[in-house]
């Protein structure tokens, strides 16, 4: 069983949010809780003031940085604008420690390969509205978790049962070894999903939106699912199929 890490990066606690209206967004929003905003010491002006007087009235601290620094924490130099803010996501957590809690999630997502963040936005909120237990979201060779993917999900990124590793091979090795059955989407020649007998406890790999499942990932997959298409179409877009399955499971439960 692996072991609990109990030192916890900033990316497995919060979501970073960054850009005028994105923050204002957050701290205007009852709903959510921002640790901090970072405002660039480069930032003045009525906008600046704004964010400051925002954040004041949430109740929320504002640390100054350097504009080179707010470019670094958000990842996007050309969009952050100067601000960004460490949002508090209260179901996400590294993957390690789902996986030595007592009680393990029973079917999760994982997401491998997955480029476009509107896909990943609107995987988060389709497996949320499921009640799956968990989609893992590697921060490596993923949509990083950004305001487009938070747009995309409507905002329910925030609340989205998150699991962070590094890639997607490291969660699958994480899986298996835990004891999850380990399928993958999108196969052709896989057994069709609608009649395949699944497990209480499994974990199903969303392949990229060009490449599929990577071949590191594909070594450790115990069983390949497909969706029928009895139309004349190739193959669904991966969110479309991710839904599919979603809400496949929510069916065998009922």
């Amino acid at each position: 069983m692996p072991q609990a890490n109990t030192a916890v990066s900033p990316k497995d606690r919060f979501l970073t949010v960054y850009g005028r209206k994105p923050v204002l967004e957050a701290l205007d929003n009852p709903d959510l809780e921002v640790d901090k905003v970072i405002l660039a010491d480069t930032a003045r002006g009525p906008a600046a003031a704004e964010i400051q007087r925002a954040a004041r009235s949430a109740g929320v601290a504002v640390h100054r940085a350097s504009a080179h620094r707010v470019k670094v924490l958000a990842g996007n130099g050309k969009q952050d604008q100067g601000v960004l803010a460490d949002v508090v996501a209260p179901r996400m957590r590294p993957l390690n420690a789902a996986l030595s809690a007592k009680r393990l999630p029973a079917r999760v997502l994982v997401l491998d390969g997955i480029t476009t963040p509107a896909n990943v936005g609107m995987i988060l909120r389709t497996a949320t509205a499921a009640g799956l237990d968990g989609i893992v979201v590697p921060r490596r060779g993923v949509a990083a978790l950004d305001p487009l993917v938070v747009k995309a999900s409507a905002g329910v990124a925030f609340r989205a049962p998150v699991l962070r590793c590094g890639t997607a091979a490291e969660a699958a090795r994480a899986l298996v070894d835990a004891g999850y059955r380990l399928y993958g989407l999108g196969s052709s020649n896989g057994e069709p999903l609608f009649d395949a007998e699944l497990p209480g406890r499994a974990a199903f790999v969303l392949g990229g939106e060009t490449a599929g499942v990577s071949a590191e990932v594909a070594e450790l997959v115990t069983g390949w699912l497909s969706i029928p298409m009895p139309g004349d179409v190739e193959s669904l877009n991966v969110a479309a199929a991710a839904a599919v399955l979603c809400f496949d499971l929510v069916r065998r439960l009922s």
